[in-house]
């Protein structure tokens, strides 16, 4: 993978296929693998999709920056980054957790640029202690497999995870935990300390085609909170999946592709009919 660099940070990042471009942007200490791993499947059955994936700074092979401190530094560095990547175009934002917050920074800056916009797991309240949050319930745990895992192994899967079985733990060892055992903790501890941005955001109504999927176990950033920006994405499907905590994407994988699709095919529909007119 090719590195970018912005503002002396040099920024990893790959990018696959040709076509409209999408910007994936991965949540708080994993890297671009978790956004990889649920997208790309998509994209076997469709073309002319130029997918953007990258490491955020301090997360993947992205090293922080001395002058990265706060989530406007980092949004600035990703604004930075499309804005050298894809210049003057119109694009797509596919953001998960910490990268659908960011996702709302880009549409607060760059709302004639954002065509589409899907949020997975979305944190919508940067403070965890201001979050409407679920116990955090198992809903299925296949104990055989459990018990080939070892102890630290076992803690950490059902802490993050409500589908406890081997398919999900293969993905979500594969996708997030190998990000995650790579991030720079150091300066991800300056970033937690300004987590929130310092503007207000959702001040407009996005009204391109938006996709907001929750799961319902959801006990990291919860579901509840989604609903108080619902009126600023009149054009936005909201879906509370059961079955599906903060790693949604993987314990709810047929019903994740089936919306992703929907939302690319809604997008479509609107650029053809831009077209037309």
């Amino acid at each position: 993978m090719p590195f970018c660099s912005i503002n002396n940070v040099d920024i990893n990042y790959e990018i696959i296929g040709d076509g409209k471009p999408i910007v994936m942007i991965h949540g708080f200490t994993p890297d671009s693998r978790l956004m990889q791993g649920c997208m790309e499947p998509i994209f076997t059955k469709k073309s002319d999709y130029k997918r953007i994936y990258f490491d955020l700074p301090g997360m993947g092979k992205s090293k922080g920056g001395t002058n990265i401190n706060t989530t406007d530094d980092m949004l600035d560095i990703v604004l930075k980054f499309i804005d050298k990547i894809i210049p003057d175009q119109s694009f797509l934002l596919a953001g998960e957790s910490y990268g659908g917050y960011l996702a709302r920074g880009i549409i607060t800056k760059r709302p004639e640029k954002v065509k589409g916009a899907a949020f997975i797991c979305p944190m919508i309240i940067p403070q965890f202690e201001k979050r409407t949050l679920p116990s955090h319930t198992v809903i299925v745990e296949d104990k055989t497999f459990l018990n080939r895992l070892n102890e630290l192994e076992k803690t950490d899967f059902r802490s993050n995870n409500v589908i406890l079985d081997e398919k999900t733990w293969v993905r979500y060892k594969e996708e997030i935990v190998s990000g995650c055992s790579i991030a720079d903790q150091e300066f991800l501890s300056k970033i937690r300390n300004y987590y929130g941005f310092s503007f207000e955001i959702d001040k407009i109504k996005f009204n391109e085609p938006s996709l907001f999927l929750l799961g319902l176990q959801d006990a990291v950033v919860g579901f509840k909170d989604a609903f108080t920006i619902l009126e600023n994405y009149p054009r936005a499907t909201f879906a509370i999946l059961d079955k599906a905590g903060h790693n949604l994407q993987i314990e709810q994988e047929t019903l994740f592709n089936s919306l992703i699709n929907e939302w690319l095919d809604r997008i479509l529909e609107v650029e053809e009919g831009r077209s037309i007119s």
